[in-house]
């Protein structure tokens, strides 16, 4: 059993995959070659049977830690009774002479760099480190390769743990023990696959260093393109850092979460895999680092559906693997689970259904890309754009009047989702601006644009009647339906609703009182077929900032924001869920979902005009003029 909150946890990464490292410095998560890869440390999910690269110091008494600013490297202080230490633990990624017009714009090392210092006094521990391979299914062999460099493999997979002290064989593991004065170092360099080990030993401190440069180098490049200025510029920049660690370089890629198999529910049987690139969340991504004057970032998923989907947009699917189809969903009954909370899933189910609001999602991450290039995009996305135009808006127009399993993937009937309909308005309405913007009618012509027009507005009127429900004095989850959905607050940020109708004014006072825990906000209250009562949704606390602030309602806005960022862990970290009762967080970390939802609500109040109208206000504006 795992039993260090989620909280505990920050991450780091390469652009190709990410490592978990909790406060006491036990490397406890980290997926081989990508993202969705099989992991090579899961202690996250099992402490015993997962394996850890543990740093184990005699006599602490205290640890502090953080990132250093404007990177993803995290550096964690530790007093011991006989003297002060620091850890800097990074993934390399060092930058290329010259940024290709597309692909990775790093060049990433497949490392895990831990470098360790004594800083005062003197300070004794050990290195302890396990992996274990193909989610602890597979055994592990361990061959030596120096006395500072061992070979672990095992299902397939290898990696190579190189030490500036020496690692002796223990069991499955390894061990290196230290005892450091005052300025010295025991680095410890996990490296992937087979490669040269020449800088293990004596040389081991330089080569840390010159790529620690180069990394810092990297990170602080990247973050000073931020456009944003505004005062939460701290915990807009650590998102926007964060969701730069979901992307994947070499495919444009964008993954929900870094983890799998973290529970929202405890006790319960919610725990999903999110190690794949979801159309919806992956175009919340797009939007915010558009927002952020990210454009490359948003161009290079496009660069990934490309390549993903031959049929431009015909053929679109909900979620896609990093490379191929996404893996059958199925559980590790030999891992307990974080907290004991089991099944521990991988892969994932939610592949097979039918969500058809990613049209609309997808269509406003376009829509706001293609304004920050205004409209000159890259000749690869021009080339396509009327082709994959029609097949989004077909995809709209035949979908109309389907049921669909909705946002939240629920596991039961399909149903008239409200905000799947209120999406497929916002879809055409993007395209029909999008295809506005060309007065050649390239991308559309007249009666095609108008054919869009009236579709948007029949699909308009038919959800505003359907969809309230008087009884309740509110829009509710699906037509029909009584159930309450947070669901709704997210159309209103793109003017599905208007902000300041007294129906849409009750409705968020309802979903406030009934789905509400104090700031934070549940998704639905209803039997879903799942075991266990879920955790409040992050993000959808974050939707009702933006409903206030649409309404005029500033100040509540920004005391709310504040107090939302508040329950972020002590470096701006956000999982899928806070558990109204203890503040714990819940679910798999760190969430992308959040922490654009963090991004894009910064926007929106720094733009501090009450009248923006979609979910992707533009801080690159003017003070003055009115964000797009």
């Amino acid at each position: 059993m795992t039993d260090r909150p989620i909280a505990d946890y920050a991450v780091i990464g390469d652009t190709c995959t990410t490592a978990l490292i909790a406060r006491d410095g036990s490397l406890d998560w980290l997926c081989w070659p990508r993202h969705d890869g099989p992991a090579v440390f899961l202690a996250l999910l099992d402490s015993e049977r997962g394996g850890s690269c543990r740093l184990v110091l005699d006599g602490l008494t205290e640890t502090t830690r953080r990132y250093l600013p404007e990177t993803n490297i995290l550096e964690t202080t530790f007093v011991t009774a006989t003297g002060r230490a620091v850890l800097t633990d990074f993934m390399p990624l060092h930058r290329p002479e010259t940024v290709p017009e597309e692909g990775p714009d790093g060049r990433a090392q497949a490392q895990v760099i831990r470098r360790l210092a004594c800083l005062s006094g003197h300070v004794s521990g050990r290195w302890r480190l396990r992996p274990s391979f193909d989610y602890a299914r597979a055994p592990t062999e361990i061959v030596a390769r120096g006395e500072a460099c061992l070979r672990f493999q095992g299902g397939g997979d290898s990696l190579r743990a190189l030490c500036a002290v020496p690692l002796a064989r223990r069991d499955d593991g390894a061990e290196g023990t230290f005892a450091l004065e005052a300025g010295g170092r025991a680095d410890l360099v996990i490296a992937h696959g087979d490669g040269d080990d020449h800088a293990a030993g004596a040389a081991l401190p330089d080569a840390v260093d010159a790529s620690l440069a180069a990394t810092r180098d990297y990170w602080e490049e990247w973050s000073g393109r931020c456009t944003y200025e505004g005062p939460y510029r701290e915990a807009v920049l650590r998102s926007a850092l964060t969701l730069k660690l979901l992307t994947h370089g070499p495919s444009g890629g964008i993954v929900a979460a870094a983890t799998a198999g973290l529970p929202e529910a405890v006790p319960g049987n919610r725990n999903y895999d999110y190690r794949y690139v979801w159309m919806r969340d992956a175009s919340f991504t797009v939007t915010a680092f558009v927002n952020l004057g990210y454009d490359r970032e948003a161009a290079e998923f496009l660069r990934f559906l490309r390549e993903a989907d031959a049929s431009r947009g015909r053929d679109l699917h909900l979620m896609y693997a990093l490379d191929g189809a996404v893996p059958p969903e199925e559980t590790l009954d030999h891992l307990c689970g974080w907290r004991g909370v089991s099944p521990v899933r991988i892969g994932n189910a939610a592949a097979d259904q039918d969500q058809y609001d990613i049209y609309g999602e997808f269509l406003v991450a376009l829509h706001g890309y293609l304004e920050a290039v205004e409209y000159d995009p890259p000749v690869k996305v021009n080339d396509h754009l009327p082709e994959a135009l029609g097949h989004l808006t077909d995809h709209i127009l035949r979908a109309r009047h389907a049921p669909d399993h909705g946002l939240w993937e629920m596991r039961t009937e399909k149903r008239q989702s409200l905000h799947t309909k209120a999406m497929l308005w916002v879809g055409l309405d993007r395209a029909v601006q999008i295809a506005r913007s060309d007065p050649k009618h390239r991308l559309a012509d007249p009666a095609t644009i108008e054919r869009w027009e009236q579709a948007a507005a029949e699909i308009r009127a038919e959800y505003h009647a359907r969809g309230w429900n008087p009884a309740r004095g509110a829009y509710t989850m699906a037509y029909g339906a009584d159930d309450l959905d947070a669901a709704v607050l997210r159309t209103v940020l793109f003017d599905a609703f208007d902000a300041h109708d007294p129906r849409v004014a009750r409705t968020v006072e309802r979903i406030s009182e009934d789905l509400g825990a104090g700031d934070l906000l549940y998704r639905y209250r209803i039997d879903d077929g799942l075991e266990g009562d879920e955790a409040t949704f992050t993000a959808c606390a974050f939707w009702r900032v933006g409903c206030l602030t649409l309404a005029g309602r500033n100040g509540e806005a920004t005391a709310l924001f504040e107090r939302l960022l508040a329950r972020g862990n002590d470096l701006g970290l956000f999982a899928e869920e806070i558990d109204a009762e203890s503040g714990e967080q819940r679910g798999n970390v760190p969430q992308g979902f959040t922490h654009m939802a963090v991004i894009n609500h910064a926007v929106r109040l720094a733009a501090a005009d009450g009248e923006t109208r979609t979910d992707e206000p533009d801080c690159r504006a003017e003070s003055d003029a009115v964000p797009a």
